[in-house]
């Protein structure tokens, strides 16, 4: 296996995420390595057929950014040093694609990432995003089960 120098943790900004985050600060300071942290805002575009928002899609999607940049910004504040997070991005798209994709534009060398996230009706509509990311990534993936 190659060095590890850049390690990229995704976030829902749920309670697991910031245990899953934690874990992720502690193993890239073993490691010496930089620390990326994303969350992804869920593209609507291919659903759009399957019902008829009261605002433009385009809007909708731009508030949700909006907003989860401000999110991001508490969150990393609140549950992090100052240092310990290389780059906090908020980004969109379908979660997985838009991780795999982050990840090896930036020479991501480890992706760190929960087991676990939000459940319920997003599971059965976006499946599992830690599956599709373990499959499909150009490097290796810790999971982390945040129950454990």
């Amino acid at each position: 296996m190659n060095e590890i120098k850049k390690i990229l943790v995704p976030v829902d900004f749920s309670e697991n995420s910031v245990k899953i985050l934690q874990s992720a600060v502690a193993f890239a300071g073993r490691l010496q390595a930089t620390l990326d942290v994303v969350f992804v805002v869920q593209s609507f575009e291919d659903y759009s057929g399957f019902f008829v928002p009261h605002m433009p899609i385009a809007q909708f999607e731009e508030e949700m950014i909006q907003g989860a940049e401000k999110k991001m910004e508490s969150y990393i504040e609140e549950n992090v040093k100052q240092g310990d997070v290389n780059e906090a991005k908020v980004l969109s798209g379908d979660v997985a694609e838009e991780i795999i994709s982050y990840a090896k534009e930036q020479g991501i060398d480890m992706i760190i990432m929960g087991t676990h996230g939000y459940k319920g009706i997003e599971k059965v509509l976006f499946g599992s995003v830690a599956e599709k990311v373990v499959k499909t990534a150009h490097c290796p993936v810790l999971t982390i089960n945040p129950y454990k």
